[in-house]
């Protein structure tokens, strides 16, 4: 190597008499990576699932004690403004490996699929020379990969006698309590399962507390004696905000469960105030003795109740205190037993001297409604799930007692950990690296974020939560609901509660300009292009239906002739029925379109069983005129949308040849806003066309008069066609058609 390497030393000798001390030095200072083991940090990673920061004392709850967990807020840092980009148990995960918003990592819902190709943390620095670990919770359908050792549990997991999926692709069942075996299967893999040589990632991640609370036994008598004060929103009434709270179904009033939740057994006597029948699952795992413990403790308390309901003593509302009562019972003593694993694991470096060289966090992938708004569970942007505690202890770095108002993300920490471990942190991470402000006693630097940008996928999935996503910055905090096309603002110092939404007053019109700008621009910055997102709309009944009778139709298969598109498509069943019959009829035609639709609907559908087995000649695809007049999207945007249609089509259907049409003209003025954006949108798009598998048709002359104005009698409404419109569309594609085979 012809590269001079630059002499730190005060006398010149060559690089090989140097002490070996200072060989180290040089090497370290030239590429971080090559540091002695001993000066780079283990790191432990403890995370649980659905930890809510106002149950964790050092985040001043009033609810319980956790001396563990807070014994790294005393001993390091505490963020008081940590918050998850996703509020899902999955989506999280997916989040902190990679370092990305979950439109890039593609693990947006529960029930994707972890990418495990992809680039993550514990990859890079087990290529560094670390020992990885990673024990518990997975919850990302794939295997774990860039582990040395892995051991998890399947899905969700259970509390009592847990299985867990083993590298070698068996399952082991072990007989105990979740929690703890957890715990101990991670002290054994630190003191027995790896290389003592190098340091070490360990990711101990709990299934507690997340539903279906079940303590463990030698906490069933916590909070006996105990009256949990109620939060001052349990009983919210949602006014003053959407209309889409309204339609929630993860309230502690209506949506829990007899034998699950509430840990009754047998069937539910009192269906008007709980949900579902049967047994707990957790119950049925157990041995003769756990369940003789469990019965024990819950059985009396149980038939205590069931007393006091048909004496009459009850009303509904003493029924959703006795609930709220329960539920924070069970829910806070499955986080004693996690406060308990995160002492066992502090003392164990402690008394294996290795404290001092050790990063130890703790972490939930998200917060959890402990009754706030009448809620249990996540997902909704409001603060309750929206926060995730985030405490971190590194000696020699982190003063003692730091408390950090910085706007920290669960995308930092994969930049965070390669940082400290001295690893290149690739430019493909959108998080930042928390170390700069962690060697700034928990300061923000200059140039630290100002807002941080969240997105919750999932849409009439589990608890009918709405998709949504928003920016909250220090004092302020931005929704948007595509559903309703509504905003949301909360002035969160003056309304810390968020029970009243400032979007439409008037004293509050600059802050929502100027986080409407920031929305944009984090979209931005953040590659947020919901055009190439697939959504789907089965929050409308009929949109539901249409496609499930469509992918029903495509399973028979049988089709030559595929339509794709919007109601414009879906037209060809409505004023242009006569004409299709026509045109198409004895052709095996199938109709894929979906009234309403913009790209990321029609990358939902076909993705999601809309070609099914369907193999046809020819795809006739236009779509992109409601991404426009919805939102006015970038062209450049909706261009990429298509795009990304005509890629799934191709993935799928590799000998069907395509007919893509440009945007059909809308408004009745050549100089309608909407009509500019879709000419936009076709000047690029007409460029995907190569001559062979993708042919591009523009019919716009065909509708538009001399003056390049739109006649009425052709579309009425100046964007969908009537009968003549569909004759002209049909004798303009048939020469192609008929060119292609059809």
């Amino acid at each position: 190597m012809n590269t001079r390497i630059p002499n730190p030393f005060p006398r010149s000798r060559p690089f090989s008499q140097l002490p070996a001390l200072a060989v180290l030095l040089v090497l370290g200072w030239l590429v971080p990576g090559l540091l002695a083991a001993g000066q780079r940090p283990n790191i432990v990673f403890v995370f649980s699932d659905d930890h809510a920061v106002q149950a964790i004392s050092a985040y001043g709850s009033q609810l319980n004690r956790t001396p563990n967990i807070d014994r790294l807020a005393t001993e390091g840092a505490l963020f008081v403004n940590s918050f998850c980009a996703n509020s899902l148990c999955g989506p999280s995960r997916a989040c902190i490996l990679t370092g990305k918003h979950s439109h890039l990592n593609g693990f947006m819902r529960n029930g994707d699929r972890f990418d495990p190709g992809q680039t993550t943390f514990p990859k890079l620095l087990q290529k560094a020379g670390y020992q990885t670990a990673i024990i518990g919770k997975w919850h990302l359908a794939s295997d774990p990969t860039g582990f040395n050792y892995w051991e998890v549990l399947p899905g969700q997991g259970s509390y009592y006698n847990p299985d867990f999926l083993q590298m070698d692709g068996s399952r082991k069942r072990y007989t105990g309590y979740c929690t703890d075996i957890i715990t101990e299967r991670s002290l054994e893999w630190l003191k027995h399962g790896r290389d003592q040589k190098q340091p070490f990632l360990l990711m101990c991640q709990h299934k507690a507390p997340h539903r279906n609370w079940s303590p463990a036994e030698r906490h069933f008598d916590l909070f006996n004696d105990v009256t949990f004060p109620e939060p001052p929103t349990l009983r919210d009434d949602y006014a003053g905000r959407s209309r889409l709270l309204q339609e929630n179904e993860m309230t502690i009033r209506q949506h829990m469960s007899w034998g699950a939740d509430m840990k009754f057994q047998g069937p539910n006597l009192f269906p008007d105030y709980f949900t579902g029948s049967g047994g707990n699952g957790e119950y049925n795992r157990m041995t003769p003795g756990q369940k003789a413990a469990w019965d024990a403790w819950y059985q009396p308390r149980n038939r205590a109740f069931i007393e006091q309901m048909q004496a009459g003593a009850l009303d509904a509302e003493g029924v959703f205190r006795w609930k709220y009562q329960r539920y924070l019972q069970d829910y806070l003593k499955c986080i004693q037993a996690v406060d308990d694993s995160v002492g066992r694991l502090l003392g164990w470096l402690d008394e294996n001297g290795l404290a001092d060289n050790t990063m130890v966090i703790y972490a939930s992938d998200q917060g959890f409604y402990l009754g706030e708004h009448g809620w249990f569970d996540k997902r909704w942007m409001f603060e309750e799930s929206l926060k995730m505690p985030f405490l971190i202890r590194w000696p020699g770095v982190i003063p003692a007692g730091v408390r950090s108002e910085a706007l920290i993300q669960n995308i930092d920490y994969a930049p965070t950990f390669l940082d400290v471990a001295g690893v290149s942190v690739p430019s493909e991470i959108q998080g930042r690296s928390l170390v700069p402000v962690l060697k700034n006693a928990g300061r923000p630097t200059a140039d630290w974020r100002d807002a941080i940008y969240y997105a919750y996928y999932e849409n009439v999935a589990a608890h009918n939560v709405p998709m949504h996503d928003g920016v909250r910055s220090a004092h302020h905090k931005l929704m948007f609901f595509p559903r309703t096309r509504e905003w949301q603002l909360f002035d969160l110092e003056k309304d810390p509660l968020e029970l009243r939404s400032v979007h439409d007053d008037p004293a509050y019109a600059a802050v929502r300009r100027g986080l409407e700008r920031r929305y944009r621009d984090l979209r931005e910055f953040y590659d947020v292009n919901p055009a190439v997102i697939p959504a789907h709309r089965r929050g409308e009944n009929w949109w539901r239906q249409r496609e499930q009778d469509k992918n029903a139709l495509a399973k028979e298969g049988n089709v030559e002739l595929l339509f794709v598109g919007d109601s414009i498509t879906q037209g060809w069943e409505g004023g242009g029925k006569e004409v299709w019959n026509e045109f198409y009829a004895d052709r095996h035609a199938l109709n894929l379109g979906f009234s309403g639709d913009r790209t990321e609907h029609v990358l939902w559908r076909l993705t999601r069983g809309n070609l099914a087995n369907v193999k046809p000649k020819v795809a006739v695809v236009m779509i992109g005129t409601n991404n426009t007049g919805h939102l006015m999207q970038d062209p450049q945007e909706v261009a990429a949308g298509v795009r990304a249609i005509l890629d799934v089509l191709a993935r799928r259907m590799p000998e069907t040849r395509i007919v893509l049409h440009g945007i059909f003209p809308r408004g009745a003025s050549p100089w309608d806003e909407g009509r500019v954006n879709n000419t936009a949108i076709n000047q690029i798009i007409r460029r995907f066309a190569d001559g062979d598998h993708i042919r591009y048709l523009d019919l716009s002359d065909r509708f538009l008069a001399a003056d390049s104005t739109l006649p009425k009698e052709l579309m009425p409404d100046f964007l969908h066609p009537n009968a003549g419109g569909y004759r002209i569309w049909a004798e303009a594609l048939e020469p192609t058609l008929q060119a292609l085979g059809l």
